[in-house]
């Protein structure tokens, strides 16, 4: 299924609270000393593992993929700087639920560069309600950049996109993205908390 691109971005974007326009700031981990995220999300955050692992390991047998639109469409500023591409680019974007016994548990978004999927990478289109992680954590020719954490308020299009359809959603959130090269082509993965997952342990 297809769906609409978002709205053209003009000028440089904030997080700033008033703005539905405004982008997360997304920080590389910071120390204990100036931690900012919640202390029940720090496994869930920096576990550089498969998370589709994880997810299945707290809910055997109930781990599902609900996919919630995907197709061609421009990606926000903050994703095509990152990925190096034009601002004008299309690239194929999928957005998903994972979820556990039918309650959303994370909001997923990909963005894939056209040329990304070139050759082997045209699997990527066509995972239907397979996880994506089991695709790319399963294949050798993959690697995963750095973890960058992120807090989303609800005042921006990727809070809203997240909990859309969620019964009660929180009115600020925590999320995860990271840059994978799939033989050194890229694509990148958000992963968003959503307020039914269970907390993790703490940690450090």
């Amino acid at each position: 299924m297809h769906f609409k691109t978002i709205a053209e971005f003009t000028a440089l974007l904030t997080d700033s609270p008033t703005s539905l326009h405004s982008l997360p700031r997304w920080r590389t981990r910071q120390p204990p000393s100036v931690r900012v995220w919640p202390v029940d999300l720090t496994q869930w955050l920096f576990d550089a593992g498969s998370l589709t692992r994880r997810l299945r390991q707290r809910c055997p047998g109930q781990f599902q993929v609900q996919v919630l639109r995907q197709g061609w469409t421009r990606p926000d500023h903050d994703e095509a700087v990152v990925l190096g591409l034009r601002l004008d680019a299309w690239a194929w974007i999928r957005e998903v639920q994972l979820r556990c016994n039918e309650r959303p548990w994370v909001f997923a978004r990909t963005v894939i560069p056209a040329g990304t999927l070139r050759g082997r990478g045209r699997r990527l289109t066509c995972l239907g309600t397979r996880p994506l992680g089991e695709a790319l954590f399963t294949d050798p020719g993959v690697r995963r950049g750095p973890l960058e954490v992120a807090r989303i308020a609800a005042s921006q299009r990727l809070h809203q996109r997240a909990v859309a359809g969620c019964a009660e959603p929180l009115a600020i959130l925590w999320g995860r993205r990271s840059l994978f090269w799939l033989d050194s082509f890229p694509l990148l993965v958000c992963e968003i908390f959503l307020s039914n997952l269970p907390a993790s342990p703490a940690c450090c």
